[in-house]
């Protein structure tokens, strides 16, 4: 198993609409072959109000790859990213391929 973990910079006037790219984009990615741990967006808590982080389970590098040429040619995935490309919401998306630790047991 590896994690897909995706880091966005984002406008944080634009929130909303990157909001809404990631709720809309879970079905096409769940249909392409990706298993979405989450989006996690930004608070006003404490660290940055800029950067939101997705994190996405693959059995393999393999299947990663399939997905990814899937993705591309969904017809609902790349209009949601022409949505929320127009609105300038992504300033920068860093990926990094991320290996589990396995839990403890007991």
């Amino acid at each position: 198993m590896i994690t897909l973990a995706i880091r966005y910079t984002l406008d944080a006037n634009k929130l909303a609409d990157f909001e809404a790219y990631a709720a809309t984009l879970q079905r096409p990615l769940a249909r392409c072959g990706g298993s979405l741990v989450g989006y996690y967006l930004p608070t006003k808590f404490a660290g940055p109000t800029n950067v939101a982080l997705a994190l996405i389970d693959f059995p393999s590098l393999a299947a990663y790859e399939q997905y990814r040429e899937k993705l591309a040619s969904d017809p609902a995935a790349s209009d949601c990213l022409r949505r929320v490309e127009s609105a300038g919401a992504i300033l920068i998306e860093d990926r990094a391929f991320l290996r589990r630790v396995p839990a403890e047991t007991k």
